[in-house]
């Protein structure tokens, strides 16, 4: 169990500080799907998924029939509100309105980048060309987003989710959001992440960690840095596909 200490008060203090703005960002993103032909299906997550919904549509279209959705544009690990859900609020709602076989899903990005680019980045976590690497205050952040993963993840597990499919995150680019500054937390989140996915072992389940930096590159980006475009969106979903159709 995390101490309180005051680490963890900065932490809540941001997120505090910035929910307002987390449900402004909820406010952008594509309806919920709280029905499904193939309902024991459910995506989670951040706007890479609920900003343009091109990811789902591309699933749905290959597979022939629909999965439910509730990702949320601004969602973190933690710390939601009614407007943009959580992580773990998204995955209570969609519990509560049926069984759940497969998750698809992202998580933890928000938790890092909403700080970073709206509130003056209190955990440092952009390196600026004069730093050596990261700073310990975002990798305490970001290892606090690794325990919150493995929480989640295992509850999933004990609940009898049989398949967690976990998409990671790519480098950003420069935009009206995003800032290559911020690609070495990327690349740390991303290792933490991997991780999460591999240690959450409180069920005999099957988890995947998808890495999308190989393949995703700044032209598969959208003007604010951040959210993919179309061919980023195709580039994810074939990705999802692979681990996601022999499961169907």
């Amino acid at each position: 169990m995390k101490g309180f200490n005051s680490g963890t008060l900065l932490r809540v203090s941001v997120i505090m500080l910035f929910c307002l703005t987390i449900s402004a960002c909820g406010l952008f993103s594509v309806s919920w799907i709280r029905s499904a032909s193939d309902n024991d299906v459910v995506n989670l997550g951040d706007s890479i998924f609920a900003l343009s919904g091109k990811i789902h549509d591309n699933l749905q279209s290959w597979a022939g029939q629909t999965f439910r959705r509730y990702s949320k544009s601004g969602a973190m690990i933690t710390g939601g509100d009614f407007i943009t859900p959580d992580l773990n609020m998204q995955y209570d709602t969609a519990k509560a309105d049926g069984y759940i076989r497969t998750i698809f899903m992202d998580g933890g990005g928000n938790d890092i980048l909403i700080p970073a680019t709206l509130f003056f980045d209190p955990y440092n976590c952009k390196v600026d060309w004069w730093e050596s690497g990261l700073s310990s205050s975002c990798k305490s952040l970001i290892n606090d987003v690794y325990v919150d993963t493995v929480d989640l993840l295992n509850r999933m597990g004990r609940d009898g989710v049989q398949n967690i499919i976990f998409q990671g995150y790519y480098h950003v680019k420069g935009g009206l959001i995003g800032t290559t500054a911020l690609n070495p937390a990327v690349d740390y989140g991303d290792a933490k992440l991997a991780l999460a996915v591999q240690n959450a072992a409180a069920a005999p389940n099957y988890r995947v960690f998808i890495d999308p930096r190989p393949f995703i590159v700044n032209s598969d980006i959208v003007f604010d840095g951040v959210h993919p475009n179309d061919s980023g969106s195709y580039k994810l979903a074939q990705r999802i596909w692979a681990k996601l159709q022999p499961l169907l």
